[in-house]
């Protein structure tokens, strides 16, 4: 290809136009610098100084002198609600609702922070207003889960069935499992109010939704117990096993009762002792000690009791080990060995809890519903004592 001499001239050409731009850019960055408040500058400074407080009233002023900053006064009005500031956020989330000169997606933007500055508030009869009409919105799905948040919160469980199910719908995390406990609990509302066939119907329909809902048969259970339905308790309980059998601790004590009143002891024992075997607790260890105890004499109870610490030793099986031992030994040797048992046991009990497993909380009693994250059949059918390898203890008998 020949050479042309005016391509000489195409580099100098390309360099003009590059510095040209540049000073172009140059200039509208300083014109925008100097249309932004001396305020503005001032807040980026304390920022940077980390005095936060100061920094935090400059942006304040700018947002009251330039109504053009949408976006500084939505991130000042969140930084308000996580401070606590609960009153300021709403009043800055609220000017913005009233403005006439925002877009459709601005203002939809600032009714959602005022909906969560009313919940954050507890004002959830004007959340709940707000969040219901954000349904139609692009907050659509955030919206509806807070809805759910406030059902659970005052306790509408029939809304909450309907929320939780619209969120099922579009492949939310919402779930059988929720949405049986929502029956669950429906049910023992009932109940208590003597509505007793409402009360069957919700239990029911709870494992209609989710086959495996252990708490919907435990309740049946206890409600046929209290009518000595002992036959129909059983029946209710038995039905764990094929569910979710690690939740049969729950039930060990009043089984073993109704048991009794069906003249059923043997079969309860035999039953006992498989679960043991097949899904080990302490809880039920303990229902299986008593009922040995009472039918069938210390020594036999003893013996079960130190087989099962030999199969599975731990801290936990230690202190029940130690408890039977007291029913077999003399009153000579029982003193020292309470003294012994007293603080095996004191130290377990440290130990003996039920654990969230999405948060962590721990409770010594048995939840549901986590009264620290709000999840349902968070808590694994364990106590932290049953499974603790840590502190196992491995001895040999």
């Amino acid at each position: 290809m020949d050479f042309q001499a005016y391509w000489l001239l195409i580099i100098p050409i390309f360099f003009g136009l590059g510095w040209l731009a540049a000073r172009v850019d140059i200039r509208h960055l300083l014109s925008e610098s100097r249309a932004l408040p001396a305020s503005y500058f001032k807040g980026l400074n304390f920022l940077l100084n980390e005095q936060t407080d100061k920094a935090i009233e400059s942006f304040i002023e700018v947002a009251q002198t330039d109504q053009q900053t949408v976006e500084l006064q939505f991130a000042l009005g969140g930084l308000f609600r996580r401070r606590g500031e609960v009153d300021r956020a709403t009043r800055m989330h609220q000017n913005l609702v009233d403005r006439s000169d925002l877009s459709v997606s601005q203002k939809t933007q600032a009714l959602y922070e005022l909906a969560q500055d009313y919940l954050k508030a507890g004002l959830l009869d004007r959340a709940e207003t707000l969040f219901k009409d954000l349904r139609v919105s692009e907050f659509k799905e955030v919206a509806t889960r807070s809805l759910l948040d406030i059902y659970v919160t005052e306790k509408e469980w029939l809304k909450a069935i309907e929320v939780a199910k619209e969120l099922e719908g579009v492949g939310n995390e919402i779930g059988s499992k929720e949405i049986a406990n929502f029956y669950c609990e429906l049910a023992l509302i009932e109940h208590s109010r003597s509505n007793f066939m409402e009360a069957e119907n919700f239990a029911q329909q709870a494992l209609v939704i989710n086959k495996k809902c252990v708490r919907a048969n435990i309740i049946q259970g206890q409600w046929a117990k209290q009518n000595g339905q002992h036959e129909r308790a059983v029946g209710f309980w038995l039905q764990i096993e094929n569910q979710s059998p690690d939740y049969l601790f729950l039930v060990a004590d009043a089984f073993v009762e109704s048991m009794k009143q069906l003249n059923r002891v043997d079969e309860s024992i035999q039953l006992l002792r498989g679960w043991v075997e097949r899904f080990p607790t302490l809880d039920l260890l303990s229902t299986l000690f008593k009922i040995l105890l009472e039918s069938r004499g210390p020594e036999l109870a003893y013996q079960t009791i130190k087989d099962e610490f030999k199969r599975n030793p731990s801290l936990g099986s230690l202190d029940k080990y130690l408890e039977a031992q007291l029913v077999i030994v003399s009153p000579e040797q029982r003193s020292d060995l309470q003294l012994m048992r007293d603080l095996v046991h004191q130290h377990n009990m440290k130990y003996s809890y039920y654990q969230c497993d999405t948060c962590g909380f721990k409770a010594k009693s048995y939840f549901w519903h986590c009264p620290a994250c709000g999840g349902w059949d968070t808590y694994p059918p364990r106590r932290n004592s049953d499974n603790d390898s840590q502190r196992s203890i491995k001895l040999s008998m």
